[in-house]
């Protein structure tokens, strides 16, 4: 093509955007299908509450949000594919603790959760509850602490993987009442859940929304909460400093991000309309059913929250000598 042709096609572009009724992309967002990458398998928390704003983003929107599964390595599979997307929308992922800590506890860097993503909106924040095996038969922490301090190495705690909130949760409890405790990492969320319900494993710390149905149910056993409050959704069930150790707090939080260079119109598009949605009784209902509460915000105030975290996890991961085997 000749320079002055090129200059024309410039141009041309320039006034194509003017003119009325044509819009640079983002302002025809969204034109299709959204996905939501979910680095945990269906019924974790991230997949619960992911679902309940995704759906009501999808009305709208008027665009379907395809919520996509991808576990694996503590939800480091989940994090390396939202970096990897493109910078458009049509991409974004809901993350928890994880999506810092799996960069914490590895010699070699998958990515850098601050520089690598965009933040778009802090979710929720849930309770993380101490849910007991079959066949431990405890009424208060220090009496499970006093068990597996009879069999030290025999007790074991259960997790979503390495790097997960329920190892970071599980492993902080074991730090505090000092015990020795084998840590099993599960690939797929109801083998966790069968492993308690069978006691093959003695205790795990989960977000409350991932084990809701089953403590209902009475199918299993929550000793506490790990935090201030009891959960509205679980009164009957004591905090942990009700349960006879206040030194252990645990909860967990979750947020939507998307890759690096997502266009600051989106940005501001995408936290507006999901906050609208936090802030909806219905939705908001939706989640105290769960065990988790609406927690939202600017995009600014989810990055700050993530970098105050991100420095915390280091120092605690650090001091307790964690890291991927």
């Amino acid at each position: 093509m000749k320079p002055s042709h090129r200059i024309s096609a410039a141009l041309l572009a320039l006034v194509m955007g003017a003119l009325p009724g044509v819009a640079p992309a983002q302002d025809r967002w969204p034109s299709k299908p959204i996905r939501l990458i979910v680095p945990f398998t269906p019924g974790s928390a991230s997949d619960v509450l992911g679902r309940i704003v995704g759906q009501r983003l999808s009305e709208i929107y008027g665009q379907q949000f395809v919520i996509d599964n991808r576990p694996g390595a503590g939800g480091l599979i989940g994090s390396e594919l939202t970096r990897e997307a493109a910078p458009d929308g049509y991409t974004l992922a809901m993350v928890g603790q994880p999506h810092l800590s799996n960069v914490l506890l590895r010699e070699k860097k998958p990515y850098d959760p601050l520089k690598d993503y965009t933040a778009i909106s802090l979710v929720g924040t849930t309770h993380n509850v101490i849910v007991l095996g079959k066949g431990v038969d405890v009424k208060t922490i220090p009496d499970l602490i006093a068990l597996a301090k009879a069999k030290p190495g025999a007790f074991n705690y259960g997790s979503a993987g390495v790097g997960s909130s329920s190892h970071l949760a599980g492993a902080l409890l074991a730090s505090k009442a000092k015990i020795n405790v084998v840590h099993v990492p599960f690939r797929q969320g109801p083998d966790s859940r069968s492993a308690l319900i069978s006691g093959t494993i003695h205790y795990y710390v989960y977000p409350l929304p991932a084990i809701m149905t089953l403590l209902k149910a009475g199918t299993l056993k929550a000793l506490a909460v790990a935090s201030p409050k009891r959960a509205e959704a679980l009164p009957d069930v004591p905090t942990s400093a009700e349960a006879g150790f206040p030194q252990y707090r645990s909860e967990s939080w979750f947020g939507i991000i998307a890759p690096r260079a997502l266009p600051r119109g989106l940005v501001t598009r995408i936290n507006a309309d999901t906050v609208s949605v936090l802030k909806e009784p219905a939705t908001r209902e939706k989640f105290m059913l769960q065990g988790a509460n609406a927690g939202f915000g600017p995009p600014e105030h989810f990055d700050k929250m993530q970098r105050d975290e991100y420095a915390e996890l280091s120092a605690l991961i650090k001091e307790s000598g964690m890291k991927v085997q």
